[in-house]
């Protein structure tokens, strides 16, 4: 029999570090969430759940094993929330990889399974548990990056015109497709977001660092923080950012 839960259920891949451990900081905080902290390694996923519950915050977490490119760990979650909780209340598609090392062959092929099938594939194996959901909108957020939108890309004038990086804007430019299409099929009882949380320091790649303008992990996702607390519902099947709306 599944548990009972008051708090907002929030599962958010690739939390152990960067965006994905902020949000789940951020959330934490507010006392109204219990995070589920999707992690491919365990013994890193449970590092970073000790490091949030030493903080004495008044939400709840615990960690999941989760490989968005592993169907397994996938189906095994999947399983385990319905289980435990029987429901799922928003699901944050965080989980990513910008240049991984190989061919280009191979690093659009792990781009694309990290990046957009990833996505695809997990919200397909949590659909139901949000649908199950006792919220009036539950949520999905697949966490997106501005270069990955075509009219900027063709646009001269835009900042990322230069930027080359195919293997991630392509596959970031897919995962507005599954966007798209989740929000067709799953909308407009579930609000389906792209958001692009802006250039920030993590382990994404070399480049992300405080010295070449990365905006603090804390700064980047606080308006995030806002769209899943149902404050940009209206812009429900867009492509977000902090204080507007990217073409796609």
């Amino acid at each position: 029999m599944a548990t009972s839960i008051t708090k907002k259920l929030v599962l958010i891949t690739g939390a152990n570090t960067g965006i994905g451990f902020e949000l789940a900081h951020q959330l934490l905080k507010k006392g109204s969430y219990h995070i589920l902290l999707g992690s491919r390694s365990l013994t890193k996923g449970t590092a970073a759940v000790q490091s949030l519950q030493s903080r004495n915050l008044p939400g709840t977490v615990e960690v999941v094993e989760l490989d968005v490119t592993n169907d397994s760990t996938i189906s095994e979650a999947a399983a385990s929330v319905q289980k435990k909780y029987g429901k799922l209340d928003i699901l944050v598609n965080n989980a990513g990889v910008a240049l991984p090392p190989g061919t280009l062959r191979e690093q659009m092929r792990t781009c694309f399974d990290t990046n957009a099938t990833g996505p695809a594939v997990l919200t397909s194996a949590f659909a139901p548990l949000l649908q199950n959901s006792t919220l009036e909108h539950p949520r999905i957020v697949n966490i997106s990056s501005g270069i990955g939108s075509l009219n900027r890309c063709l646009d001269p004038t835009s900042p990322t015109y230069k930027i080359q990086a195919i293997q991630y804007r392509a596959s970031k430019a897919a995962l507005s497709m599954v966007t798209a299409c989740q929000w067709v099929e799953y909308g407009p009882k579930i609000k389906v977001f792209a958001y692009d949380p802006g250039f920030t320091q993590s382990n994404l790649g070399p480049h992300n660092k405080a010295e070449n303008g990365a905006r603090s992990p804390e700064e980047s996702v606080m308006p995030l923080v806002e769209v899943l607390e149902g404050k940009r519902d209206v812009e429900a099947g867009s492509f977000l950012y902090n204080t507007g709306i990217w073409p796609w």
